[in-house]
């Protein structure tokens, strides 16, 4: 049962145990009074440094996440990853959908290697993932990123949010099925997105005369181990706003896949996010999954002291 000053309601919860878990779940919820934001299915997750987000890797452990990032299939079809982070303030994005088909916390990183965790074993965490039931209609998956000093905190959520108000008195019904496990029961046909890694941008060796980031993205599956050396692969990256430099996409042969690069240039010295796209196409057709991240740019200072670091003279 479910009672609170906000809405009154009931949960069905039939759980089939295995590997992987499953649990079907039936809500009715019944508002009490207006709800400005409703969570359907809320997911919670911890991450606190990674391959790409390194602001508090003052750990012995190269990474310390139980979920690594949102993946989500949306009503037409399109599979999306989204690395998550351990931002410095609040960070809510919404990606809007209509009936969507799935999304989930995963941790798609199994190698012990990238944890060195003997104790809790974070290679070994659990994906979740939900498949909603029926039409959920127009509304948004929302991931909410909080600061965290420590792995303690679950400061990763994710949830739907539906576009039509919440109103007193009416009936909301939702059915979805939670998956839990290492193997999950929908996966993107085209590769999918196995890293993510953050670093300065420019070319080594040469003075960098203004700050911008660095992106290599690697994706893996799929196409990509079938394709000929001289296959013309493009990465079709947009960015919110800056300027996108030295694009590339190009065969690892370590991994079966391809890796993506990128520098994005902030356009001035605030710290307002910048929101990026990217996926691989050969022959006007994708090959990949789309990576979608949200940089937040360092502040003047911090990018002068990372010039410095790199042996650049920049004022």
């Amino acid at each position: 049962m479910l009672e609170s000053e906000s809405a009154a309601g009931a949960y069905r919860f039939v759980i089939t145990p295995g590997a992987p878990q499953v649990m079907d779940v039936d809500a009715a919820v019944y508002p009490r009074k207006q709800i400005g934001r409703l969570g359907i299915a809320p997911l919670t997750s911890m991450f606190q440094c990674g391959e790409n987000d390194r602001r508090l890797a003052n750990d012995w452990r190269p990474e310390i996440h139980d979920s690594d990032g949102l993946s989500m299939l949306s009503g037409n079809g399109e599979w999306m990853w989204r690395p998550v982070v351990n931002p410095a303030g609040v960070r809510v994005s919404s990606y809007m959908d209509e009936n969507p088909r799935g999304f989930g916390l995963l941790q798609r990183d199994r190698n012990f290697e990238n944890y060195q965790d003997d104790g809790v074993f974070y290679d070994r965490r659990p994906s979740l993932w939900v498949e909603p039931r029926g039409a959920w209609g127009k509304g948004s998956i929302q991931l909410v990123e909080l600061p965290a000093p420590d792995e303690t905190f679950d400061n990763i959520v994710a949830y739907w949010n539906p576009a039509q108000p919440i109103q007193p008195g009416s009936e909301l019904l939702f059915g979805y099925r939670m998956t839990w496990g290492t193997q999950m029961p929908s996966n993107p046909p085209l590769a999918h997105v196995i890293a993510t890694r953050t670093g300065i941008g420019g070319v080594i060796g040469q003075p960098r005369r203004y700050f911008s980031g660095r992106f290599a993205i690697d994706f893996a599956g799929g196409e990509l181990a079938t394709l000929l050396p001289q296959a013309n692969v493009e990465p079709i990256l947009s960015a919110s706003r800056g300027q996108i430099e030295i694009t590339s996409a190009r065969p690892l042969h370590s991994i079966d896949g391809y890796r993506a690069m990128f520098d994005i240039k902030p356009p001035d010295d605030s710290v307002e996010p910048i929101d990026l796209r990217l996926f691989l196409r050969r022959n006007g057709q994708p090959l990949t999954e789309t990576w979608i991240y949200q940089w937040t740019p360092p502040g003047p200072r911090e990018r002068r002291d990372a010039l410095a670091l790199a042996g650049s003279d920049v004022g």
